[in-house]
């Protein structure tokens, strides 16, 4: 049956869509807390939940009961021309943990569309198109996003609505920032941007966007307080600095509830998505009111906050407080984290284990020579797999394996999860040296 519909799926999508596993395709037909189950029966502990987006976890009470009662009324959409009094709650909650005041919130479909929504804010505010971005940076697959993606791998387009400026990613294991110290990371990132506004722009850029922590880039993160800084020296300019908060906002690096809390810096603009409908498509801006309102004709987003998904929303957000589930990923997390730092330091191909709370990377390369090995990223992709553990892959170099698993992953499920991931870096380990 999956062989049929794998051959189906290929016979009417797009070629540049992946599918995990190459001809061993999953298809996952049903899910309960962090376990899901595909169509042969096989069940899996989940470590991707559909990239970083199934934030709670598989078949939750207070999401489903939040999101039947709002379909019994009838009532799927109206469009914002309408009052929506679930987009209007799920707002002002919002608007109350971005740490931004007098917020203003915009809803969107996606990641993708709201980064465009922040870059249409951005550049009407300072009249300008040009943007500043990280290298080895992911915003969307959208005709701006896609500009200010820093990854070739995503990168489907060299046309482009904006003028972009690249800055230096928090890449350690190699390129200009390697073996620095945090401290003087910082300084190098700072120089570089200072350089950056001397030379290659026309001197009125409108935004720098950037993730806390880089998603598709392979979970590369630059030291504590480096957006800060940054932002001291794009106040002298008057640049905007935005936050895609997509996949680090809500507690998912366990020590903040936004990634950008880390960097003792507060962004103009913070986009987010993924999580926040745990599965049902909800995404926005939370930024400064007078930045928000700079569009100046009428917009809206048909779909974006429509009363299902604001359900949804409300009941994730509720939940994400109410459960503490930042002390949940911080706590569980670390478990994670010290275990496989103990495995990285007896295992040559594993180069850097690196992320916070259950935003956790790790990568792979050749023993003695620090070259991408995607090969023994693959095969131990594929050994978790078979042992009953989902996870992602990622980075620059396609060499990191990538996992976020729901917040509400339990103490004994991080040691299951750890204890499959053990076996399958012994097993790549074993064949590649």
């Amino acid at each position: 049956m999956t062989d049929e519909l794998l051959d189906r799926h290929r016979a009417v999508m797009p070629a540049w869509m992946p599918v995990y596993y190459g001809g061993d395709a999953l298809e996952i037909v049903s899910g309960s807390g962090r376990r899901v189950t595909d169509a042969s029966g096989k069940t899996y502990l989940d470590f991707f939940g559909g990239v970083l987006t199934t934030m709670i976890g598989y078949d939750i009470p207070e999401i489903r009961e939040a999101v039947q009662e709002q379909l019994r009324t009838g009532v799927a959409h109206t469009s914002t021309l309408y009052l929506i009094r679930r987009q209007i709650e799920l707002a002002e909650k919002i608007a109350r943990v971005s740490g931004i005041p007098d917020a203003r919130v915009f809803f969107t479909n996606s990641g993708s569309e709201a980064n465009e929504a922040a870059l249409l804010f951005a550049t009407n505010v300072r009249r300008s198109n040009q943007i500043l971005a990280i290298k080895n940076s992911y915003h969307g697959r959208t005709f701006a996003t896609m500009a200010i993606t820093g990854h070739r791998s995503w990168s489907a387009s060299s046309l482009s609505p904006v003028q972009v400026s690249w800055l230096p990613s928090g890449e350690r294991l190699r390129g200009r920032m390697a073996g620095l110290t945090d401290a003087d990371h910082i300084e190098a990132a700072v120089s570089e941007l200072r350089e950056t506004l001397a030379t290659v722009t026309a001197g009125d850029v409108a935004a720098l966007i950037a993730e806390p922590i880089q998603g598709v880039g392979g979970f590369v993160h630059a030291p504590d307080g480096l957006l800060g800084a940054l932002k001291k020296e794009l106040d002298e300019h008057g640049i905007l600095l935005i936050a895609d908060e997509v996949q680090t906002g809500w507690g998912r690096t366990g020590d903040h509830f936004w990634g950008y809390q880390a960097h003792d810096v507060t962004p103009d603009l913070i986009t987010f998505a993924k999580g926040i409908g745990n599965g049902f498509a909800l995404g926005g801006v939370v930024g400064r009111a007078d930045v928000m309102n700079a569009v100046p004709a009428i917009s809206f987003s048909t779909f974006g906050g429509n009363p299902v998904s604001c359900a949804a929303g409300n009941a994730v957000l509720d939940y994400v407080l109410d459960h503490d589930l930042q002390e949940n990923a911080r706590r569980v997390g670390a478990i994670l984290l010290d275990g496989l730092r103990e495995l990285a330091a007896t295992s040559p191909i594993v180069a850097e284990v690196r992320g916070r709370g259950l935003m956790i990377g790790v990568e792979f390369t050749r023993p003695g020579t620090g070259e991408p090995d995607v090969a023994a990223t693959l095969r131990v992709f594929d050994e978790c797999r078979a042992g009953g553990l989902l996870v992602g892959k990622g980075g620059l170099h396609n060499n990191v394996l990538r996992m976020g698993p729901p917040l509400t992953l339990t103490e004994a499920e991080a040691r299951e999860g750890l204890e499959i991931l053990t076996a399958a870096v012994r097993t790549a380990q074993a064949e590649a040296i």
